[in-house]
């Protein structure tokens, strides 16, 4: 993993740190994430639907809601206006539902194609043209163990997370050739809202079935997006990194 302060990307050409874009930014992996980025030097843009466009020194804010291309272009626009490139993009907003075959919500399955699937390439569709203009750069999308495995209760979030994997393999291929790298980053269970919503019970069953017997900090997934992020991986494109305190192991 990169240390506390080796900086995650390129340096910048016209000095500072690299820019760094971390999409579902308000809570969670994503505030975790945009902390990490920041001890390591980097300018961080958060973004979420709950924030304002806000420029302070290196540190920025935009509202993005990840399922609309014009706020993407509006967000993209507005980075390259306060920094002029985008060096990383942490493709981490996403939303979750229980579900399966016979109690399936067609909201929550448009909803979750929206966010997790749709929001995810709108992302890198338009990081990618920025990044190329500024000779590459990196892109992490945050999956899930359920993009490589089953779910008998959360079959939208799966099949979103699942084509996220494919995404990422595939837009690795494709921009490679343009110096961008492109990584997958696949969380367990993890102690966020989504997991403290579902109660004592949910927690205990969770922590039962991880080997390691205890949920993932975000820090922790934090420090393997920025690894990924980092020139420590520079050689890393297309690849899944699992974080689940050995899960899939078993």
């Amino acid at each position: 993993m990169a240390t506390e302060n080796h900086v995650p990307a390129a340096a910048d050409r016209n000095g500072g740190g690299p820019v760094v874009l971390v999409t579902g930014a308000a809570g969670g992996i994503g505030a975790a994430t945009v902390a990490r980025f920041r001890r390591q030097g980097a300018r961080v843009v958060a973004a979420d639907r709950r924030l304002e466009d806000a420029l302070w020194g290196g540190t920025a804010s935009v509202r993005l809601d990840v399922s609309r291309g014009e706020d993407w272009a509006m967000a993209v626009a507005r980075i390259a206006e306060w920094f002029g490139r985008l060096d990383v993009l942490v493709n981490n907003a996403g939303v979750g539902w229980i579900d399966g075959v016979r109690t399936l919500s067609l909201d929550h399955w448009e909803h979750s194609i929206a966010v997790n699937q749709t929001g995810v390439l709108l992302g890198m569709h338009h990081a990618a043209a920025t990044m190329v203009a500024g000779g590459g750069g990196a892109i992490v999308n945050v999956g899930s163990i359920y993009a490589l495995k089953g779910s008998p209760s959360a079959i939208s979030y799966a099949a979103t997370k699942g084509a996220l994997r494919q995404m990422t393999r595939s837009a690795a291929i494709e921009l490679a050739p343009d110096g961008i790298r492109v990584n997958a980053v696949h969380p367990g269970f993890v102690d966020t809202p989504m997991i403290r919503g579902g109660g004592h019970r949910v927690r205990e069953a969770v922590v039962a079935a991880t080997p390691m017997r205890r949920v993932a900090r975000p820090e922790e997934i934090a420090a393997a997006i920025t690894f990924l992020a980092s020139p420590d991986a520079s050689f890393i494109t297309g690849a899944d990194l699992v974080v689940d305190g050995g899960l899939m192991a078993g």
